[in-house]
């Protein structure tokens, strides 16, 4: 039995990673490409019509939304670059300072087309086709051959809707928290003993670093947000899209002023040195407040990532315990700094910069404040949607209003009952 499972086991990872973004991805590219070659071989002039089957595999982007923007960009380019090679075949032909024109010429086309970053495509169509002798013929085949696997690439993603990224974001988000939380333990260690100022510039160097981490989740957050538009696939793409958005922006925040209090860490290190940054007692609590935030942290992140209700409210109340620990610890924190500034006033500025800093990341985690600009983006996005799209906002509110009104009629039939 044993020896079954052991073979089997290739198998059964295949079958589980036939459901990944990844694969999905590729099937999907390869399925739309060596389609839209069958299709060129009956419909294009030429023997080896690869033009299609190249367009359909730029076309077929990861999200629906991208395949929709630059399916026309896409084409868009390679008929600018069709027509500037034709121009130029009929006025100058292939030498080798019209080259250099054509390509000038053709870099300046697709800025002028807005291609974005299909710019290059332009010049590269217009290269192939003056290249060749029968340039009627194949500019045109070419044009058709866009055209095939632009559709092509259209039309998969429509009936095989791109995979969603939405879980791929959610452990970026998490891996960050983690990642903050393993820097708030280091940095709660360290402030409960002698810190030398190198170790606690070191930590600060760490804080830094961070914001690297910030940028590849953002870039993989943006991937999220567009497999949700337009996708099939996905119920309240926005509302998904503002809590991985603005839960990503509290942990940001949370980096900065983290950065802020290794920094005020650091400077008080330097002018204590050689005696500890804090006394014994007040020591063990910074690191106790800290331990309880980059739990916090965490459980955050753990809340924005959760989709299932019951799962959210159990993350929603582990996050308002911690957090509610985490103010009453610093409360205390509060009260030992007042009593060492009555004894001693040296360094008072640093101590109240490190609760000010505390006390910020409380508050930025806390779950009424989450709330609260979860409307407050809901609200602008709809916002922008309106203003954006008008004819798009009245449409969808007469779709809305038969079942507005079904509600309220049965709504006073029961009321009259």
């Amino acid at each position: 039995m044993q020896e079954v499972r052991q073979r089997a086991a290739p198998l059964v990872r295949l079958v589980r990673r036939h459901r990944e973004p990844v694969v999905l991805q590729a099937l999907r590219s390869a399925a739309a490409a060596s389609l839209a070659y069958v299709i060129a071989l009956r419909l294009s002039p030429e023997a080896l019509p690869l033009t299609a089957p190249l367009t359909a595999l730029l076309v077929v982007q990861v999200t629906l939304y991208a395949t929709l923007t630059n399916g026309v960009r896409r084409v868009t380019a390679v008929v600018a670059g069709v027509v500037v090679a034709i121009v130029f075949s009929l006025l100058v032909g292939l030498t080798w300072w019209s080259l250099g024109l054509l390509i000038v010429a053709s870099l300046g086309v697709g800025h002028l087309v807005r291609v974005d970053e299909y710019v290059p495509e332009v010049a590269i169509s217009a290269m192939l086709v003056l290249g060749v002798t029968t340039v009627g013929d194949t500019a045109w085949a070419r044009v058709v051959e866009t055209l095939i696997g632009a559709v092509v690439g259209l039309g998969c993603n429509l009936l095989l809707p791109p995979p969603v990224w939405v879980e791929e974001a959610g452990e970026s988000i998490e891996g960050l928290a983690r990642r903050l939380r393993q820097l708030m333990l280091r940095i709660g260690e360290e402030a409960a003993g002698r810190t030398p100022a190198a170790q606690a510039a070191a930590r600060l160097h760490e804080a830094r670093r961070l914001d690297h981490d910030i940028v590849e989740v953002d870039a993989a957050l943006r991937q999220a947000e567009e497999s949700l538009r337009l996708n099939p696939r996905v119920r309240e793409g926005l509302l998904h899209r503002v809590v991985l958005r603005t839960g990503l922006d509290t942990l940001e925040i949370c980096t900065v002023v983290l950065r802020v209090l290794a920094r005020s860490l650091t400077d008080l290190a330097k002018e204590r040195e050689p005696h500890p940054l804090f006394p014994p007692a007040t020591g063990e609590v910074v690191e106790q407040v800290l331990s309880e935030m980059a739990d916090a942290v965490v459980s955050f992140a753990v809340l924005v990532t959760t989709h299932v209700s019951l799962n959210a409210d159990a993350a929603e109340a582990r996050l308002t315990a911690e957090l509610r620990q985490a103010a009453t610890t610093r409360d205390k924190l509060a009260q030992l700094l007042l009593e060492q500034l009555q004894h001693d006033a040296r360094q008072w500025q640093l101590h109240g910069a490190v609760l000010t800093e505390v006390t910020r990341i409380i508050d930025e985690l806390d779950t009424e404040h989450r709330s609260q600009r979860l409307l407050e983006e809901l609200d602008r996005n709809s916002q922008e949607q309106r203003e954006r799209r008008p004819w798009l906002y009245r449409l969808r509110r007469r779709l809305r209003e038969p079942g507005r009104l079904r509600r309220k009629r049965s709504e006073a039939r029961r009321s009259a009952g």
